[in-house]
């Protein structure tokens, strides 16, 4: 990891994670509280982490479709 991080195009690739990967990482942990799974056994945990995902994308879809009507009322005005 050391040595690919010392090329520009690996310094550059690791550091789209930052925007990519970890923010929902962060928001699991921190945000909706998700320190530990509920159940137990890989196909359960998977199961759990699915079910996080999903709720997260629907929020996000919620957000953004609250977003676009207020703007929308608020240009009719």
């Amino acid at each position: 990891m050391a040595r690919k991080l010392r090329k520009k195009e690996g310094k550059e690739i690791y550091a789209r994670r930052k925007t990519i990967v970890e923010p929902l990482f962060g928001q699991a942990k921190e945000g909706r509280g998700l320190r530990r799974f509920l159940l137990r056994g890989l196909e359960k945990v998977n199961g759990e982490w699915l079910l996080w995902g999903t709720t997260h994308n629907r929020n996000k879809l919620w957000r953004y479709i609250k977003k676009q009507k207020l703007q929308e009322a608020l240009a009719m005005g």
